[in-house]
């Protein structure tokens, strides 16, 4: 007969109980990828592409190409845009540092502040977002999925639809969001939703969330480029 799932995720992710394997369920999927709490799933663009050493050139931006990306975040936050000036200064240098995995990094006066995947959103760094933690709409998971979170692993609807878990009803598929957590002030992830918010409640598995960036990741660690 075959196992339960929180028997397959046990055996095959490393899990050494049931209630660790079914928290690892919340946050990662079998058998497409092993458990995260076996250390063995990485969230494809969560931490291991943030690095310095995966820098492959940076650019300072035309002035055109500079109002366009102020553009672009205003457009996505619009509670951002009365702070630009200050955040995206026109006078200061504007910095586009291109990394491996198609990332792009927004730099201004030598920190990070956004970054985007090809030409996608752009997403604010976990840093920015706890300096102006309104900016984005808000998921939370409950507590069993925080250790996977923060491990890289993305998020799946079981983690955002049990007791403790929170969905913001009005987020389309496509959308930047701040990945909250049951007991937590801060935001500990930036997630892309690979789903609507009514989708994740009503369909509950799979994954509902990229993890995008991560507290402790390359990416948080990089607080500044010299």
């Amino acid at each position: 007969a075959p196992l339960p799932s929180w028997e397959r995720a046990r055996e095959e992710g490393g899990a050494r109980s049931e209630s660790e394997a079914r928290a690892c369920l919340a946050s990662t999927s079998l058998p497409t990828a092993r458990c995260a709490c076996s250390g063995h799933y990485q969230s494809p663009l969560g931490g291991s592409m943030f690095s310095s050493e995966d820098i492959s050139g940076q650019n300072q931006v035309k002035a055109s190409v500079q109002r366009r990306i102020r553009q672009s975040i205003a457009e996505e936050y619009p509670l951002l845009e009365p702070l630009l000036e200050d955040m995206l200064p026109k006078k200061s240098p504007m910095i586009v540092v291109k990394c491996q995995n198609h990332l792009n990094l927004v730099v201004v006066n030598n920190v990070p502040l956004f970054f985007n995947i090809r030409d996608g959103p752009y997403m604010p760094t976990l840093r920015l977002l706890h300096q102006y933690p309104n900016i984005m709409k808000k998921f939370q998971v409950d507590r069993g999925a925080i250790k996977f979170v923060l491990s890289g692993a993305n998020i799946m609807c079981p983690g955002l639809t049990s007791p403790g878990g929170v969905l913001d009803n009005e987020v389309e598929e496509e959308t930047p969001v701040a990945i909250m957590a049951e007991g937590k002030q801060h935001a500990l992830a930036i997630g892309f939703t690979k789903m609507s918010a009514k989708d994740i409640s009503t369909i509950n598995k799979g994954i509902g969330v990229d993890n995008m960036h991560y507290l402790n990741d390359g990416l948080w660690k990089m607080e500044r480029l010299e």
